[in-house]
């Protein structure tokens, strides 16, 4: 991703300096200056929400006046990798939204990561943009609290609700793609999230359940 201006140094982790926050944004990730970026590029866009980063999960997992909202998590960290660390997120914290941040967008790591729990899949290649759409869906979402008795619809991010509309109009992985500009590989991990956000395992299912929820027509 192409950040400006990143700030100099790890951004400062004060426990308790904004208390027990109902919106936090935890970002996990080795990498000091593309952590930094994320940091400040977050704290200019949301600036009423705390920021809070940690170079590892073992850290990370040491904080204890943070409550995220959502958990921006790099695949490649020392000790214990994101992926294998996810379900230890998951207990820590069971309802943050977990957002997996990494080069390697190959199929297998996507699909994984979409199996495990992570609600969206963002490469280090896409424009900062593009996260900033997915936080702030993200967010949105988890602000909203439905009245007792109502329906819970998934959370889609935005692309898999644009992948969800094709896939309802019949199109395979591979011509979605192309209708995006995104690589068949990419599009298979958004069909496998939203076929985990709507509980079911066949694309076929999804649309049924998508048509029956008004999703799609």
């Amino acid at each position: 991703m192409d950040w400006s201006t990143p700030r100099d140094g790890t951004y400062a982790i004060a426990l308790g300096m904004f208390g027990m926050a109902p919106e936090a944004i935890l970002i996990i990730d080795d990498h000091a200056l593309f952590r930094s970026g994320i940091v400040s590029m977050l704290s200019t866009a949301f600036d009423t929400i705390p920021i809070f980063d940690s170079p590892s999960l073992h850290d990370a997992l040491t904080l204890v006046a943070v409550v995220p909202t959502i958990i921006l998590l790099d695949i490649q960290l020392p000790g214990i990798s994101g992926l294998e660390g996810m379900g230890l997120l998951r207990q820590r914290w069971p309802a943050a939204r977990i957002v997996i941040v990494s080069a390697l967008d190959l199929p297998n790591t996507v699909d994984t990561a979409v199996a495990q729990g992570a609600c969206a899949f963002l490469s280090k290649a896409d424009r900062p943009d593009r996260m900033m759409t997915v936080l702030r869906e993200i967010l949105h979402q988890s602000a909203v609290a439905p009245p007792v008795g109502t329906i819970l619809w998934p959370s889609l991010t935005p692309r898999q609700a644009e992948v969800l509309s094709l896939v309802g109009r019949g199109l395979s992985n591979k011509m979605i793609g192309r209708r995006l500009g995104l690589s068949e590989h990419t599009v298979r991990g958004h069909v496998q999230g939203l076929l985990a956000a709507l509980g079911v395992t066949r694309r076929s299912e999804a649309v049924f359940k998508a048509q029956q929820l008004g999703l799609i027509r």
